[in-house]
């Protein structure tokens, strides 16, 4: 019989990390990006403009927060804002805190200073991850930027699955600077994360009982 052409998977493309990034936003349908650019965040920024991703500048990063929880509450997509690392993040507590509260399903991406000066109480540094470990159903710290698409990908999966709710994405600089390799799909790791999808009927009854 005629030889069966074989199946040509696309290499994966070389790009930087913060490349990286854009791209697996792009592959997630994410259309509307709100945030201020800072330093460490500066990066991603380069490959944002020549985007699909429509980025939208506010005057505070609070403000970003709040308008990715109103964008996502408007539409029922997840919505992605971003700041720098330090006072850029922590100004991102709030709405972080206000999508914690009521579900809503959010990406919070944050530049982080590089990794060698993480710990040192570097310039504009601050422990973002544990700021808002209290308040994310999950957050990330990017060790490799081969791991973005990744990360972005199972993120995005815990925004918006089970209880929805907010999820930070902290990258270092240097890891958005690095040489990296961008492939889609990323298989998604995530063992330990079993939402419960069907509501208890008796809780359902006792709650049409207290508001009747």
């Amino acid at each position: 019989g005629p030889a069966v052409p074989a199946v040509r998977t696309p290499a994966p493309a070389q790009v930087s990390g913060a490349g990286s990034l854009v791209r697996s936003l792009e592959a997630l349908g994410v259309d509307v990006v709100f945030g201020i650019p800072g330093g460490a965040i500066l990066p991603a920024y380069d490959p944002l403009y020549d985007s699909t991703v429509r980025h939208i500048l506010v005057r505070h990063e609070q403000g970003a927060g709040h308008a990715a929880t109103g964008y996502a509450q408007a539409t029922g997509r997840v919505g992605v804002c971003m700041a720098t690392s330090g006072p850029g993040a922590t100004n991102l507590v709030t709405p972080i805190a206000d999508a914690y509260m009521d579900s809503v399903p959010m990406v919070a991406i944050t530049g982080q200073v590089a990794r060698p000066a993480i710990g040192t109480d570097a310039f504009q540094e601050a422990d973002i991850q544990g700021i808002t470990l209290p308040i994310t159903k999950h957050n990330f710290l990017v060790q490799d930027a081969a791991e973005i698409p990744q990360v972005l990908a199972e993120a995005f999966h815990l925004a918006s699955t089970g209880r929805p709710g907010p999820v930070l994405v902290d990258i270092p600089k240097d890891v958005l600077q690095a040489a990296t390799t961008f492939s889609w799909p990323p298989t998604l790791d995530l063992p330990g994360y079993r939402p419960t999808l069907h509501p208890h009927g008796k809780q359902i009854r006792e709650a049409a009982r207290l508001l009747a």
